[in-house]
Parts: structure tokens; sequence; C-alpha cells
């Protein structure tokens, strides 16, 4: 599998988890900065969260950790969490904007 094939993989598996709050996968909520496949399928990925007194705080980075190993081929997964750029409402998709009302 390729590193692009990996990555995509990669984002399909962080669409299956969703914010406890929000009923809207992290992914299309904007939530997931970067998602880098670097040597021997090392997984590198950086998130936010929508606040940082989110209560999912210290689950969600874990979550998103432990899915992410289960991905056949995924070497190692390194999850940093970053408050840089804030997490605002212009980040979410399209698909969660129309999800919560917002158009």
């Amino acid at each position: 599998m390729n590193t692009e094939e990996m990555k995509e993989k990669v984002i399909e598996c962080i669409k299956t988890i969703f914010d406890p709050e929000i009923p809207v996968n992290i992914y299309d909520l904007g939530l997931i900065y970067e998602v880098e496949i670097l040597p021997i399928n090392n997984v590198q990925i950086v998130m936010t969260l929508t606040a940082p007194g989110c209560p999912a705080a210290q689950s969600l980075p874990v979550e998103v950790d432990q899915k992410v190993r289960e991905i056949e081929g995924v070497n190692d997964v390194h999850v940093s969490v970053t408050w840089t750029p804030p997490w605002d409402k212009s980040m979410m998709s399209e698909t969660a904007q129309l999800e919560l009302g917002m158009w």
C-alpha cells in the first residue's frame, strides 16, 4: 500500500470518530489539521478540539490514536493536539454545516 492509499485509509478511519457533543465526525468538523504518512507507515496526526475546556479533550486524541493503530499496515501513530490556529465553525466541511443546519 502506498502512502496516498494509507492516508486515505487513515482519513476513512478518523471519519468514524465523532465529537460526543456534536453529531458530526471529527474530520468533517475540521478538527484534523494534518495527516501525514512518514517512512515505514508511521502516521502523524495534528488535531485540535472545539475548545480547550472540551470534555473530550482527554478522550478524543486517545481514540484517534487507538483506532488508527488498528489499520492494517500502520507501524506507529503520533497524535498531537494544537490550539494554533484555534478551531472555529468556518473549518467545518459543508456536509457538517448542513448536518447541523448552519446553511
